[in-house]
């Protein structure tokens, strides 16, 4: 069921807007905000509390859906559950302006857009170039391969799980749990992030890869979206300080990167459930 879930993710992704749709944060947000006023001085609990509700009641539905139909009606349920993990918004799209300036080589331009749309801030386009390659890189990890991984090994429920972590190190109005968050993900982004980086590998420079990752590999305090910018760049030899058409033409290299990554993913996905 898993295989099958996922290629209609793919199909309603590409063929619909239903994702929008679903991808709803306001009701987390509120959950924390009034998990926080429950238990203001633990925030720890307060945390667990918020986090806890959600998975739950997801674990009823699933149990509950299981014997009617066959287990026909767990379908939209995992479906629901994976495109609401999925990123928010196109990443593509919001890299556009940044784009288009790079390529006129208006430095300027790229700078305001990247601080306006990315929320990346550098004085140097060296340093700036990189940083927005590096964005892509992460997002494409924490907003589809991640999520993938997690639904893969242990179903919805671990998938939300991840998305809810996310939402929590992403807002600013509780800094104890966006703290918290950071921390666990810093756990579950650890092999996801590795075996993302060995398909990138495979796809791409294997000699460059294994020279920028040789050191990193197997740390524990490395922070993963460092490790999966350098393993990308270095597998597409994206340059830091290519002008023009040249730099944007390394962003359009790292989709590719990412594209023919999820390919590699799901043919894997394929060949096991064939096989196994």
């Amino acid at each position: 069921m898993s295989f099958l879930v996922l290629i209609l993710t793919i199909l309603i992704e590409k063929l619909s807007h239903w994702r929008k749709a679903i991808q709803q944060d306001q009701w987390w947000y509120e959950q924390l905000e009034r998990c926080a006023k429950l238990l203001p001085k633990q925030p720890l609990l307060a945390f667990i509390l918020a986090f806890s509700l959600p998975i739950i009641a997801l674990a009823i539905l699933l149990v509950v859906l299981k014997p009617v139909l066959y287990g026909l009606l767990l379908i939209p349920v995992h479906l629901i559950i994976v495109l609401y993990s999925l990123s928010r918004g196109d990443v593509r799209a919001a890299l556009g302006p940044f784009r288009d300036a790079w390529r006129r080589q208006d430095t300027h331009a790229a700078s305001l857009a990247a601080q306006r749309d990315l929320l990346i801030q550098s004085e140097e386009p060296k340093g700036l170039l990189q940083a927005v390659q590096g964005y892509l890189l992460w997002q494409g990890f924490q907003g589809f391969f991640a999520v993938i991984f997690y639904y893969l090994i242990a179903g919805p429920l671990a998938a939300l799980s991840y998305r809810l972590l996310v939402l929590s190190s992403e807002q600013n109005s509780w800094p104890q749990a966006a703290g918290i968050a950071t921390r666990l993900l810093h756990i579950l982004d650890w092999l996801p992030v590795r075996l993302l980086s060995f398909s990138f590998a495979l796809i791409g420079n294997f000699i460059t890869v294994n020279q920028a990752l040789m050191h990193d590999l197997l740390c524990i305090t490395e922070p993963a979206d460092n490790l999966l910018s350098k393993a990308g760049r270095a597998a597409v030899e994206a340059q830091s300080n290519a002008l023009g058409e040249q730099g944007a033409e390394t962003l359009d290299n790292i989709w590719l990167l990412l594209v023919r990554s999820a390919v590699l993913w799901y043919a894997c996905l394929a060949l096991w459930v064939l096989f196994f």
